[in-house]
Formats: structure tokens, C-alpha cells, sequence
């Protein structure tokens, strides 16, 4: 089984956060920020918005940089994923 997108949406397997400062600090779960950096699982094929076709810019295996609070947390097998609309992806990062 695996997941598809429709349309302009991007599946994205987000990296863990960190687990201790640069200073050896170990942070609790709760005070762990949650990554804005993820690997592109799965792409849409676009679609039309207004008239206009939309492209994907992004592809398979891709690390991108996303909005901290955008799209839908998934949980699919034992993996959590986030579903997202291409503009909530920022940037792609090398």
C-alpha cells in the first residue's frame, strides 16, 4: 500500500527534531520543537486553479523547508507524514 496525492499536494516524511542542544543539554519531548525540514515522499500531478495550470516544482526525494503549521499530519504504517499543498512548501534545501 502507498499513499498518492491529488493535485497539487506533496506527501513529506519530516526529519526528527533534535534531541539535545549543541551543549550536550538533553531537551524533554515537550519542549522539542517539531522540523520544518522533511524529504518529499510523493507528488502530485498539479492541476488548474483559476484557469492556470499548476506545475510541481518539487519532486520525489527532495528535503524541502514547509510552513511550521501547514497542512495534515498522517500517521500511515509506523511513520508520521504531513500532507501539503505545494505553497506551503518555502524552499528547497541542498
Amino acid at each position: 500500500m502507498e499513499i498518492k496525492p491529488l493535485f497539487d499536494r506533496v506527501v513529506l516524511l519530516p526529519e526528527e527534531s533534535e534531541k539535545e542542544t549543541k551543549g550536550g543539554i538533553l531537551l524533554p519531548t515537550a519542549s522539542q520543537e517539531k522540523s520544518q525540514i522533511a524529504k518529499v515522499v510523493a507528488v502530485g500531478k498539479g492541476g488548474e486553479l483559476d484557469g492556470k495550470k499548476i506545475e510541481m516544482q518539487v519532486k520525489e526525494g527532495d528535503r524541502v523547508l514547509y510552513s511550521k503549521y501547514a497542512g495534515t499530519e498522517i500517521t500511515f504504517g509506523e511513520k508520521k507524514y504531513v500532507v501539503v499543498r505545494q505553497t506551503d512548501i518555502l524552499a528547497v534545501v541542498k
